[in-house]
């Protein structure tokens, strides 16, 4: 018997969760978010994107004292502080979290402690850590379970000397070698932390190019650039086995092309080919709900196959970003409420939180090209921007692609200082349809980094100034 009715109850206190139940309270729906974690916000505030940009800002101040400092005039000895670091990584979640509890009261929202799966047509039961199940009665039922870390044949995670993403974040010491498996977001990014305070660390990965899905001009930059920076990359490899001992792991792995089988050994390997939706034991099948091969739930405007059961996040098919979550978090409940909500997926930025950063939105010049459609390029270099060279900060550029009939700008790729805080302006720009001509006669302010967005802009029709 249902013990709370409510219009809609959410599983999962992630960012798509957790923002799901802030809109559903703020346009005066009684929801309720069930989350088992002892803290809301999900992987991404708890173990993923938040305490991951503490470390690589940390570890940027770390590696820029011990080397770029002396060139402004300031002459410093570092040293590293590593249960500081944590300590601090942790304090700053913490703050996270908690903000996102007073916003669940602030807009009378219920945190459900416990393990929540359907139960049947409006109904999610709710398992507590004591073992006591609890029923809720919903109208409406949002799945927002996220993701986990996908699994690799061989290769078994123990979190201690094999660990994967979460465990990356909470080593006990600076790993002499690091072996990273996967060359894509996650693993550069950790791979960056580690080698920032001292690790030796090797990318090992399956395709032969890194960070698949990204236009190949800025995978090529950035891999160029973090191999000055120490990174050794094996690609075309494919990874058969890790043996873990008590102070070592040993990888064996063969060339995708074929040839002799090789070794590497390693104090740490971070596995990090990827994630999964995590769909298992939600109780789908009760609402007649069925999964693709990889796991993910078919979804059209977030209406799943079953009446009332909705699903967003990485448990549908697209990016699995945190902000891609909260975009359809917002449209799903809106769209519940009887509201118009929409989510543009062609202007979903990606970043990188690498040094130089990356970020990207729209189509890739691959892209275009595989579609046939006729486009014009235009680009821009750090070296010639001059707040970048007063920075000395000039690695990296940034590249507008823009039709080639309409001017309508399709695709915006930059590596360079700060561009994760720059991508937003094409992002606007895009979502309104804007012309590169647009962007290249809005005047920005001099001296700033921004300023190669618009010269990119301007550069798509040639009248690019140099600094």
């Amino acid at each position: 018997m249902a013990e709370t009715t409510y219009d809609l109850v959410i599983i999962g206190g992630g960012p798509g969760g957790y923002n799901a139940a802030i809109r559903a309270g703020q346009l005066g729906l009684k929801a309720a978010c069930v989350e088992g974690r002892g803290t809301l916000g999900g992987t991404c505030l708890n173990v993923g994107c938040m305490p991951s940009k503490a470390l690589l800002h940390a570890s940027e101040l770390y590696a820029a004292a011990q080397g770029e400092f002396a060139t402004l005039g300031i002459d410093v000895s570092p040293k590293l502080n590593l249960p500081q670091m944590m300590k601090q990584k942790a304090e700053s979640v913490a703050q996270l979290t908690k903000g996102v509890e007073f916003l669940f009261k602030k807009n009378k929202v219920d945190w459900i402690k416990g393990w929540g799966r359907i139960g049947g047509t409006g109904k999610v039961e709710v398992k507590a850590e004591d073992g006591s199940t609890t029923t809720l009665e919903a109208k409406n039922i949002v799945i927002a379970t996220g993701s986990e870390p996908a699994p690799l044949p061989g290769v078994e995670v123990d979190q201690q000397r094999i660990v994967d993403s979460t465990g990356a974040l909470s080593l006990p010491e600076v790993p002499k070698h690091l072996v990273v498996i996967g060359a894509g977001v996650i693993g550069l990014e950790l791979g960056s932390v580690w080698k920032r305070l001292g690790a030796k660390v090797t990318v090992v990965e399956f395709l032969d190019r890194i960070t698949p899905g990204l236009d190949n001009e800025l995978a090529k930059t950035l891999q160029r650039t973090l191999t000055k920076q120490g990174f050794e990359f094996r690609l075309g490899m494919k990874v058969t086995g890790a043996q873990a001992g008590k102070k070592s792991v040993t990888l064996s792995m063969e060339p995708v092309a074929g040839g002799a089988a090789d070794e590497l050994e390693a104090d740490y390997v971070l596995l990090a080919i990827g994630r999964r939706p995590y769909t298992k034991d939600l109780g789908l099948e009760s609402v007649g709900i069925e999964t693709d091969k990889r796991g993910f739930i078919a979804a059209d405007h977030w209406k799943t196959s079953a009446p009332g059961v909705w699903a967003i996040g990485d448990v549908t098919l697209g990016p699995m970003l945190a902000h891609k979550a909260e975009e359809e978090a917002v449209a799903c409940i809106e769209t519940i409420a009887g509201k118009a909500g929409h989510v543009n997926y062609g202007i979903i930025p990606g970043v990188i939180y690498t040094a130089p950063e990356v970020a990207s939105v729209g189509k890739t010049e691959e892209e275009l090209k595989a579609e046939g459609r006729a486009y014009r390029a235009g680009k821009f270099p750090f070296t010639a921007n001059s707040r970048a060279k007063i920075n000395h900060e000039t690695e990296g550029f940034v590249k507008v692609l823009a039709d080639a009939a309409t001017d309508e700008v399709l695709g915006v790729h930059m590596i360079g200082p700060a561009v994760s805080e720059m991508i937003g302006e094409y992002c606007v720009a895009m979502e309104f349809r804007a012309a590169s001509e647009d962007v290249a006669r809005t005047c920005h302010p001099h001296p700033t980094r921004s300023e190669a967005l618009r010269q990119a802009a301007m550069g798509v029709e040639g009248w690019t100034m140099q600094a």
